[in-house]
C-alpha cells in the first residue's frame, strides 16, 4: 500500500512550514484549513491489506473517547512513565537534533520531557484529533499533524530524530511502518521507540481464557496480540537500520481487581481493537474471570497485578561516519588462541 491519509490538520495555525515536508500535498488555503493530498488515501479498512489485524477506525474512536473524559489525566500514568524513559535514551546521545518527529504522540508524553538543547523543532503525529487538541505544555516549538501512523505523510530524508512511545503496537503492517520511518530519517538519523511486548497483560489474558473455557466452552481473544522481542531486531534490520539496540522492561501496576484493570485500559485508549475481538463478555464470565485473577495472581493485600512488558528499540540510518565492521579475514588473532593469552603475557613479563 502507498499514499497518505485523506486529511491532515496542523496546529498551530502557522502550518505553512509544516506542509513543506509533506509529500504530494496541495498548497494551504488559509489559517486552520485542511490540507489534502493529491494521492487520496482513506483511513485503513479491513479489506486494504492481508496484514490487517487491527481496526484502525475503532482505535481512533477509542483514543478520541478516552481523551474526552473529564478526568482523562488520571489514566496517563503509564504513558507518562514510558515517555520519560524514551527521552532518557535520547539524552544518552550527546547531540542536538534540529528536527524531530513523534509518531503516535498522544497528548505529548515525550515532548513534555524534552528540552531545546536536545530538540529544536518537533512534529507530532497522531490518528486521533481530540488528542491533538489538548497537548501538554512544552518549551519546544511544536507542530501537530493529524495523520495515520501507518501512512506517514513526509518526504524522504526529512528528520534527524524520530520517536514513538506506545503507539506502534497498534500498527497493522509493522515492517512497512519501520521502512517508512527509515525513509523519513536523514542519513545518520536515529529512531528511538517503545511498544508493548508479547507478555503484556498475561494475567488478564489467562484469566479471561480460563473463565470463558469454564463458562462458555471456548474462548476468544480479548487482549490484542503484541510483537515478540525475538522478532523486533529482525524487523528493524530488514528495514535498513544499523547499530541496533533492543531491550526489555517490565512495569508492574497493582489494581483493586480485574474491573479496575479494564477501566484503566479504556481510559488510556488501549482497549482491544483486533478484528477478531468478541463484541461482549457475559456477566457470569466476567465474575469468574475476576475470581480466577485473584486466585492465580492476587497479592496478599487483595490487589491484583498487571504486567506491562515494554520493548525499547534504537536504530540508526546508515552513514559513512558510523563505525563499520572490519573486513572478513582481516583479524590478526584467532579465537582458538584466546586460552593462551595469559601464558603469553606471563612470558613477556619474565
Amino acid at each position: 500500500m502507498s499514499g497518505i491519509p485523506c486529511r491532515l490538520r496542523c496546529w498551530p495555525a502557522r502550518y505553512e512550514r509544516c506542509l513543506l515536508f509533506f509529500s504530494s500535498l496541495g498548497h494551504p488555503s488559509g489559517s486552520g484549513s485542511i490540507a489534502r493530498s493529491t494521492g487520496w488515501r482513506p483511513w485503513s479498512s479491513r479489506l486494504d491489506s492481508p496484514m490487517n489485524v487491527f481496526d484502525r477506525k475503532m482505535k481512533r474512536r477509542q483514543k478520541n473517547w478516552a481523551s474526552s473524559l473529564p478526568e482523562s489525566g488520571k489514566y496517563d500514568y503509564l504513558k507518562e512513565e514510558v515517555g520519560s524513559r524514551v527521552v532518557d535514551r535520547v539524552f544518552d546521545i550527546v547531540r542536538t537534533f534540529p528536527l524531530a518527529l513523534d509518531i503516535g504522540c498522544g497528548k505529548g508524553y515525550i515532548a513534555e520531557n524534552l528540552n531545546k538543547e536536545t530538540v529544536q523543532t518537533l512534529f507530532q503525529v497522531d490518528i486521533a484529533e481530540n488528542v491533538l487538541k489538548h497537548p501538554v505544555e512544552t518549551e519546544i516549538p511544536t507542530y501537530r499533524v493529524l495523520a495515520d501512523e501507518e501512512f506517514l505523510p513526509f518526504k524522504e530524508n526529512t528528520f534527524d530524530l524520530i520517536l514513538s512511545s506506545l503507539s506502534l503496537h497498534w500498527v497493522n503492517d509493522l515492517p512497512r511502518a519501520f521502512k517508512q520511518i527509515h525513509s523519513s530519517l536523514k542519513a545518520n538519523g536515529v529512531f528511538i521507540g517503545a511498544m508493548m511486548g508479547g507478555e503484556t497483560l498475561y494475567e488478564l489474558r489467562c484469566s479471561l481464557q480460563l473463565a470463558e473455557l469454564e463458562r462458555e466452552g471456548g474462548f476468544a481473544p480479548h487482549v490484542s496480540p503484541f510483537t515478540a522481542v525475538t522478532d523486533l531486531g529482525n524487523l528493524l534490520a530488514q528495514a535498513g537500520f544499523t547499530m541496533l539496540t533492543v531491550d526489555i522492561d517490565e512495569i508492574l501496576v497493582n489494581y483493586p481487581g480485574i474491573f479496575e484493570v479494564m477501566e484503566d485500559l479504556q481510559g488510556m485508549g488501549e482497549s482491544n481493537c483486533a478484528w477478531s475481538r468478541k463484541p461482549l463478555l457475559h456477566r457470569d464470565t466476567m465474575l469468574a474471570a475476576a475470581a480466577v485473577y485473584k486466585e492465580m495472581y492476587g497479592n496478599d493485600d487483595g490487589s491484583v497485578p498487571a504486567t506491562f512488558q515494554i520493548l525499547y528499540m534504537i536504530g540508526w540510518k546508515p552513514h559513512e561516519s558510523q563505525a563499520q565492521p572490519a573486513q572478513r579475514g582481516s583479524a590478526t588473532f584467532s579465537f582458538g588462541d584466546l586460552g593462551n593469552i595469559s601464558k603469553r603475557m606471563t612470558k613477556k613479563d619474565k
